[in-house]
């Protein structure tokens, strides 16, 4: 089963936009706080972020779905 459809894409871009404009929010104001360039720090930083978090998530999505199903599928077991 291919993980490359055209919805797959899009929650990557929409997902990964998300998660690295939070994260990379965060971690830049807790590492250099309010500075006058925060901005174009956190701009540049999150520049890296957003291409390298659509790759994991195209990479690891289908990893991640086969684990919860099998958490799921043994938590209900019990």
């Amino acid at each position: 089963m291919s993980m490359m459809t055209l919805s797959n894409i899009i929650f990557s871009l929409v997902m990964g936009f998300l998660m690295s404009l939070s994260i990379t929010l965060a971690t830049t104001f807790i590492r250099i706080g309010s500075a006058q360039n925060f901005f174009w720090v956190w701009f540049e930083v999150w520049t890296v972020a957003y291409p390298i978090a659509i790759i994991c998530i195209l990479i690891y999505r289908p990893m991640a779905i086969k684990i919860t199903t099998t958490v799921l599928e043994r938590l209900i077991r019990k």
